[in-house]
């Protein structure tokens, strides 16, 4: 094709989720004609509750937005590539102490509202069972594709699909928390504006005891899961985590470390966190309390810890598919198919793990398809870059053992020697030098 025609030629993209919508409007604010596909409301999945481009389905936290960590440069390096997500978050920003977090309705209405009114935007509500054989194609469709285009694309890479399940978390409703128990507060005193961006709920020993066994007994739906499939170990459901040991749950989701109860003035002998839900602050998560109890289990054992005694709940938490390939195998680091250089994958079906990561990627591969479509030049973005470290992983990861990756600093190069030994007992430090490293090589 020549780049005239190309130019021509409208995008598919397929799954308005965050790595679709970020793709569209990357395409579209390139000149070029995009063809957006979602399924929803036409079929549904068991996790949406909307038809709303990227509806965020279970954390309302964009992860951390402090300086210097990973997940902050990958959002800095996104704000400077003027990404839709992120200027949607700065919209819909709720306080989270150090962690960018969203009041979710309002960040998938400014999404919606932008991918809808984009003149060069059509959507198409239907499911795609078929990746198209001809013209330039995005796949987007996250973690809960169908299963006629999953077995499509299994034909087409000639690889078996991979699954793994993760869960999400309940939420409840802000006006049943029992506020002369649960009190505020930031880990450490950290917080935006230094009145704690968090509700806690602590729990002495006795009280801990009696929500663990409640726990461990409790009654889960019937899985469907084969038992060689792990879970993401990111987001084990807390009745997993519960089974690895009578402790585990307070060294993780319960730690209660740097919370101190302002009712004895000590840490609690374990704590659960709830996180704001919405700018109104009507509704609350319970922060790394994702399971598959079934839903009058989960009522009466979440019930058990302080504070949340007569809480209702709005979501209960609940497990479900996730769908990716073996992206080492078949992607290349501009997100491209090896087989087929016309088709890129983007979000948690090219094997990455996260909103922010998800946005990352649909944000490559709208670069990277509007590029291919123009006859340009596609480079893979600079490797020292947060988003280039993340499109060499899932490129260049070990096929036999994958697994999706969160950004962390463990997927850069390392540092020259020099900068190594002169930052060996300064981690902070370290982290800094990449952050400046990655925002060089990108300027």
């Amino acid at each position: 094709m020549s780049g005239d025609n190309r130019v021509l030629m409208s995008v598919h993209v397929i799954g308005g989720g965050l790595a679709g919508s970020e793709a569209a409007f990357q395409l579209a604010e390139r000149g070029i004609p995009v063809t957006l596909h979602e399924m929803r409301p036409v079929f549904c999945t068991p996790a949406h509750q909307t038809d709303r481009f990227a509806e965020l389905v279970c954390s309302n936290s964009l992860k951390s937005d402090q300086h210097p960590s990973a997940s902050w440069l990958l959002k800095e390096e996104l704000r400077r590539l003027n990404s839709l997500a992120l200027k949607a978050a700065a919209v819909a920003r709720v306080p989270g102490g150090q962690a960018l977090t969203v009041d979710r309705d309002l960040f998938a209405e400014e999404i919606t509202r932008a991918i809808l009114s984009h003149p060069r935007i059509s959507i198409e509500r239907e499911e795609v069972a078929a990746v198209p054989r001809e013209g330039v194609v995005i796949i987007a469709t996250g973690p809960l594709t169908s299963d006629r285009l999953a077995c499509d694309i299994a034909r087409l890479t000639g690889s078996d699909r991979l699954y793994f399940y993760d869960s999400i978390s309940p939420i409840v409703d802000a006006d049943t928390v029992n506020l002369d128990i649960a009190f505020r507060a930031s880990r450490y005193d950290k917080s935006l504006d230094g009145t704690g961006d968090y509700l806690n709920c602590p729990m002495n020993r006795e009280e801990y005891d009696r929500f663990f066994d409640a726990l461990v007994a409790a009654q889960a739906f019937e899985s469907h899961i084969p038992d060689d499939v792990p879970y993401f170990e990111a987001c084990l459901p807390i009745e997993e985590i519960a089974r690895r040991g009578r402790d585990t749950l307070r060294f993780g989701p319960m730690k209660p470390v740097g919370l101190t109860d302002p009712r004895t003035g000590r840490y609690p002998y374990a704590c659960v966190q709830l996180r704001q839900e919405s700018l109104r602050a009507e509704s609350w998560n319970l922060v790394g309390f994702q399971n598959h109890l079934k839903f009058p289990e989960q009522k009466r054992v979440l019930r058990l810890i302080p504070g949340l005694e007569n809480a209702e709940f709005l979501r209960y938490g609940q497990i479900h598919r996730n769908t990716y390939i073996n992206a080492p195998a078949l992607l290349l680091p501009t997100l491209q198919l090896k087989s087929d250089l016309r088709i890129f994958f983007a979000g948690q079906i090219s094997g990455v793990e996260g909103y922010v990561e998800s946005i990352a990627t649909g944000l490559v591969a709208g670069l990277n398809a509007a590029a291919y479509v123009s006859g340009e030049p596609i480079q893979a973005r600079p490797r020292e870059t947060a988003l280039g470290s993340l499109c060499h992983y899932i490129s260049g990861a070990d096929p036999k053992n994958y697994q999706p990756a969160n950004i962390a600093f463990d997927l850069f190069p390392p540092l020259d020697e020099s900068l190594l030994k002169r930052f060996r007992h300064d981690k902070k430090a370290r982290h800094a030098a990449i952050c400046s490293r990655a925002l060089e090589a990108d300027a």
